[in-house]
C-alpha cells in the first residue's frame, strides 16, 4: 500500500509541475547538454583527424581512446576532482561543487564515446570517396568537414547516445558536484539520495521522468537511423 501510495504521489508530482522536481529536472537537462555538447565540439573533430592521418602510434592511440569508452565513471570523478580541487592545478577557478565541474566530468565520460565512433564512421566513409575527394584535390583537412556533413545521420545518433550516457551518469557528478540542493543536485545523484531519505514520491517521480528521457533519447535514435537508411535506400 505505502508503494502504491508513494507511484500515485509521484505522478502527482509530475502532472503538477512540483518546482523541486522540475528544478532538478532542468539542472540535470543543461548540464547533460553542456557537456555533450562540448564534447561533440572536440570528439568530432578529434576521430575525423584518427580517420584521415596515419602516424606513429596511431593504432595505440585508437586503443587507449576504445578503452576509455568504458572509463568507470567514479574515475572520471575522481580525476576531475582531483585537477579541481584547491591543491590542483585548477583549483583557482573554484569550479569544485559547481555544474561546471560537472558538466567537465560528464564531457570526460563522453567524448572517448564520441571520438571513436566517429574515428569509426568517418573511417569507412573515406574508403568509399577516398579517390573522388582525391579528384576534387582536397587535403585531409578540407575533407573533414565534408565527411562530417556527409555521415551528420550517423553522427546524430552517436551525439545522442553519448547524451544519454551523461544524463543516466551518478558517479562522477556525486563526487565534483556534491549533491548540494538547488545548486548541483541533478536526476541520478538525487534519485540516490531521496531513496536513502524514505522520500519515495520525489525518487520515483525522478525515476519516472528519468525513463522517460531514456526512452526519448533511444526513440530518437531509432528515428534518425531510419532516416538514414531510407535516403541511402
Amino acid at each position: 500500500m505505502a508503494q502504491q501510495n508513494a507511484f500515485l504521489d509521484a505522478f502527482a508530482l509530475i502532472l503538477g509541475g512540483d518546482p523541486t522536481l522540475l528544478g532538478i529536472v532542468a539542472l540535470s537537462l543543461q548540464v547533460s547538454f553542456s557537456a555533450a555538447l562540448l564534447a561533440a565540439l572536440v570528439g568530432l573533430p578529434l576521430g575525423a583527424a584518427l580517420a584521415l592521418w596515419h602516424f606513429p602510434g596511431r593504432g595505440l592511440v585508437i586503443v587507449l581512446l576504445n578503452a576509455l569508452m568504458g572509463l568507470p565513471p567514479v574515475v572520471a570523478g575522481l580525476a576531475v576532482y582531483l585537477l579541481l580541487s584547491r591543491a590542483g592545478p585548477l583549483g583557482q577557478f573554484g569550479l569544485l561543487f559547481t555544474p561546471g565541474a560537472m558538466v567537465i566530468a560528464q564531457m570526460l565520460l563522453v567524448l572517448p564515446i564520441i571520438a571513436a565512433l566517429t574515428r569509426q564512421q568517418i573511417e569507412e566513409l573515406h574508403a568509399e570517396y577516398r579517390e573522388q575527394l582525391q579528384s576534387l584535390g582536397l587535403s585531409r583537412l578540407r575533407r573533414i568537414p565534408t565527411l562530417l556533413w556527409d555521415a551528420r545521420f550517423g553522427l546524430l545518433t552517436v551525439l545522442l547516445a553519448g547524451f544519454g550516457r551523461a544524463s543516466a551518469e551518478v558517479g562522477a557528478v556525486m563526487i565534483v558536484g556534491g549533491n548540494i540542493e538547488g545548486v548541483t543536485r541533478v536526476m541520478t545523484t538525487a534519485i540516490v539520495l531521496e531513496t536513502g531519505k524514505g522520500n519515495l514520491a520525489l525518487a520515483l517521480g525522478l525515476g519516472l521522468v528519468l525513463l522517460v528521457l531514456v526512452a526519448l533519447v533511444n526513440a530518437a535514435a531509432h528515428l534518425v537511423s531510419e532516416t538514414a537508411r531510407r535516403r541511402l535506400g
